[in-house]
């Protein structure tokens, strides 16, 4: 008999012995801790409608508010749980004013013409609770008043290869909806 079929015998010989109990404790256990996220998604389940007014705004560009609104009422769509909701109605409201809309130019041809922009947009965020409980949203990098948060999203350009500030301020708008409806998860 070769060695190897010594070892295939001693291992067909060998029975398998059922998993101990402590073993299957503890894998039941550990299935049931998971990974921290909170059962329903990473959105509080007490919450059930939001209200979320047209956007003000201090710039003089027109319609960014209205393009904000939409934005951030199609996000709340279709990554929450959260179902939109009139004044009246909603267990909370989240109202936002756009602080600032800013162009720059990045580069310029040797005619000054501006070859890449970029456009900046910072929006300062509140969502209470209508209902007289706290919400707490964490905060961003500039301090502010409590329960405001200031956030920024900027987009680049280039006109010249045939970029329009229309599309840039779509993909910046689209980027702080975003921002403001990850910011209204559960904090860890």
């Amino acid at each position: 008999m070769t060695p190897a079929n010594r070892l295939d015998q001693k291992t067909e010989n060998r029975s398998v012995r059922p998993p101990s109990k402590a073993v299957v404790l503890l894998i039941a256990l550990l299935s049931l801790s998971g990974c921290g996220y909170i059962v329903g998604g990473p959105y509080r389940q007490d919450i059930r409608t939001v209200h979320v007014p047209i956007f003000r705004s201090s710039s003089f560009r027109r319609d960014v508010e209205l393009q904000l609104t939409e934005a951030v009422h199609k996000e709340i769509q279709n990554q929450t749980h959260f179902r939109l909701a009139r004044a009246g109605e909603a267990d909370t409201r989240l109202t936002g004013r756009i602080v600032s809309i800013h162009k720059h130019a990045l580069s310029e041809s040797a005619q000054d013409d501006p070859r890449e922009l970029q456009l900046n947009l910072t929006v300062e965020v509140t969502w209470e609770d209508l209902r007289g409980n706290k919400l707490v949203m964490p905060t961003k990098q500039i301090e502010i008043p409590p329960d405001v948060v200031r956030l920024l999203a900027s987009s680049d350009f280039a006109p010249e290869l045939g970029q329009s500030m229309a599309t840039a301020r779509q993909r910046a708008v689209n980027n702080l909806a975003r921002q403001i409806v990850q910011l209204m998860q559960t904090p860890w």
